[in-house]
């Protein structure tokens, strides 16, 4: 018997692991993709002369120098913060590939792979690992421990990816990344992946199948739901008299908005937000009810309040949504969970609709055809609507006896988050993370476009802001993107300004400077801990964190970063700032608006809670208060355990139909 012999290519592992990541397409609904947009990166002595001598071989013999771009970055956690916020912009259809070396390079990453998995979105890490044979160990940077020589500190990655695989022969790279690329196609488990590629390992040479480095498509599905549990949906949905919709994340990844609007026009069911699905109908539509939860409207909590049937698309139901159990008051309430993910469709004991969020609301509507709830919850609707939006203008355009009030005629955050938000076009992207804004964002934003409004609020990371506004620009340079963060967040991670200025990224930050932490401030006397360590400030001669306030000038760091910076103090010069940002050359770089902030004027209160546990004891006196508050909210919290299929104790008098 004869054996065709295959062609093939001589190639080191790094180089061919840069060769097929050039040749990988995503494709939905017939649209064909690139799939990886590039490779961030950061070399060091563990991947410089093996994915680093890859890329720029790649770059000088390559047909298209631009078909797998090399962007170096100055911080590797902030790196895979970039490759997420593109891939989310992108709605998980591409993405970016990120590479560190040995050691405290790769661990960086740990963050951001923890966040992309959170928030289910696809990004490739490649950490260097130390020498797979072991020559002369240990070598730099490598952990040693004595029952397991096996172990890397990338073992770390392996909880916090969707998919890990630790190269050590040549010959079990395809495995890999044919396995890496299916989970990051797969919209039911993409998160990080991550292939561990040893130094000495990297820099081997191999003869490669030329396959292996053929264009290749890789379909991105849009499961349809059982017509079955679509029914059984309808069935549910019929009964209830006060039902409420909570769109969440998938909503956008779906590209279901246009679904989601017409089935809410056909139905009349108000609709309520995550942080992730914010945005899902536009400001102002009648069945837009904002955001719901812990940081949500109280239009959209007291409807959740109330609700008999919550039917959850695309959302995996966090504690900021749920109030942490809270929000959901109704007897019986039950649940309809639609979501491309059993895992996320199985919870809070929900009716569950395995696939993707258009089908399955398409389906539904359909299922639902000529339903409409009573008229009575959608007047209530508009009612608690229009009360809401009047809190809205009242935070973005405080009254005199608010302003009087501040201090140093300092600006109030709400004021800032609404100069931002009616001075801006309605495309621009507004992105937060961390702090006291993203709750604010939730409960004030008027979001006017499906993709102006991106807040990472899985992992809520301090420092993700200024480089995933590199990567929503990378994704679309069509639209402005506002990076809102606090000094806080700032301080975290200022350092990809120096990135944008080197890709010429024109990205606008507005730094709000409130010398403190100001959303851990709030929360620590609402606990009765009095703010204790949340505000910058020198020590004093007693011990204590009490001094004067820290000099810290942020201005001068982002200036020091080159980062074009507009110092404001008064409403005028911020709208003033706005639009000398917007003007800003599309490659003039990095804008930073300073503006500093009263943290003592929060924003209107969402009438919610979540659940940050009180000590049970204390001597301090607001400690007790807190706690004796804190119990009555933990005697509201429900299981969430009532079996969708169980009928209503009392049957609805009217058919709502």
């Amino acid at each position: 018997m004869s054996t065709a012999r295959h062609s093939t290519v001589r190639l080191t592992v790094a180089q061919a692991i840069v060769e097929f990541l050039a040749a990988q397409y995503g494709e939905r609904d017939g649209q064909r993709r690139r799939f990886f947009a590039g490779v961030l990166g950061i070399f060091g002595h563990g991947n410089v002369a093996g994915v680093g001598q890859a890329l720029l071989q790649h770059e000088q013999e390559a047909a298209d120098p631009h078909r797998l771009p090399y962007v170096l970055a100055r911080n590797e956690q902030a790196m895979v913060h970039t490759a997420v916020g593109y891939a989310r912009h992108e709605d998980r259809l591409a993405t970016w590939a990120c590479t560190a070396s040995v050691g405290p390079g790769s661990t960086n990453m740990l963050t951001g792979a923890a966040l992309a998995t959170i928030n289910r979105i696809p990004v490739l890490l490649l950490p260097s690992d130390t020498f797979a044979t072991r020559p002369s160990a240990p070598v730099l940077q490598e952990l040693e421990q004595p029952y397991a020589a096996d172990i890397t500190v990338n073992d770390a990655f392996r909880p916090l990816s969707r998919f890990f695989d630790r190269i050590t022969r040549p010959e079990q790279l395809p495995f890999a990344l044919l396995g890496a690329m299916r989970v990051l196609t797969d919209p039911a488990e993409t998160g990080a992946a991550t292939i561990a590629l040893p130094q000495d390992v990297q820099a081997e040479a191999h003869d490669w199948p030329v396959e292996l480095f053929e264009d290749r498509l890789w379909h991105i599905a849009r499961p349809p739901a059982e017509a079955a549990r679509i029914a059984a949906a309808a069935d549910l949905v019929r009964q209830a008299r006060r039902p409420l919709l909570v769109a969440g994340g998938g909503v956008h990844y779906s590209g279901a908005e246009e679904a989601l609007l017409a089935f809410a026009e056909a139905t009349g069911i108000p609709v309520a937000e995550t942080q992730a699905g914010k945005g899902s109908l536009p400001h102002g539509h009648p069945q837009a009810m904002g955001g719901v939860g812990a940081t949500g409207t109280t239009a959209a909590n007291a409807l959740a309040r109330d609700a008999d049937v919550v039917i959850g698309v695309g959302t995996r139901w966090s504690d900021f949504t749920t109030a942490s159990r809270t929000a959901f008051q109704g007897d019986d309430v039950r649940f309809v969970n639609i979501n491309i993910t059993g895992f996320d469709a199985g919870k809070h004991a929900g009716l569950t609709v395995v696939a993707d969020a258009r089908e399955a609301l398409d389906a539904l509507a359909t299922a639902l055809h000529g339903h409409r709830v009573p008229a009575e919850h959608e007047k209530r609707q508009a009612a608690l609507w229009a009360a809401w939006d009047e809190q809205v203008e009242r935070s973005y355009h405080p009254p005199a006896e608010v302003t009087d009030r501040l201090a140093d005629g300092l600006l109030t955050q709400g004021t800032v988050l609404g100069c931002v938000n009616e001075h801006t076009d309605p495309r621009d992207v507004v992105l937060c993370a961390a702090g006291s804004m993203p709750g604010d964002l939730h409960k004030l934003w008027r979001a006017r476009d499906r993709k102006a409004y991106h807040v990472e609020y899985g992992y809520s990371c301090m420092g993700y802001e200024i480089p995933a506004a590199l990567g929503v620009r990378l994704a679309d340079d069509s639209r402005d993107v506002f990076a809102l963060v606090g000094d806080g967040g700032y301080l975290m991670m200022p350092t990809e300004l120096t990135t944008a200025v080197q890709e010429r990224i024109k990205v606008i930050v507005v730094l709000v400077q409130n010398h403190g932490f100001h959303s851990i401030g709030s929360l620590s006397e609402s606990v009765g801990s009095q703010r204790y360590g949340t505000r910058y400030r020198y020590r004093s001669a007693d011990g204590r964190l009490d001094g004067p306030g820290l000099p810290t000038d942020l201005a001068a760091n982002a200036r020091s970063l080159g980062a074009h910076v507009i110092e404001v103090r008064t409403r005028g010069e911020l709208v003033d700032a706005i639009a000398r940002a917007k003007a800003w050359p599309a490659d003039g770089g990095p804008v930073v608006i300073h503006v500093e902030t009263d943290p003592l004027c929060p924003a209107p209160d969402s009438e919610s809670w979540w659940d940050v546990p009180v000590g049970a004891t204390s001597t301090i006196p607001s400690t007790q208060e807190a706690y004796t508050k804190y119990a009555r909210h933990k005697n509201a919290q429900r299981p969430y355990l009532t079996p969708a299929s169980r009928q209503p104790r009392t049957s609805p008098t009217e058919s709502g139909d």
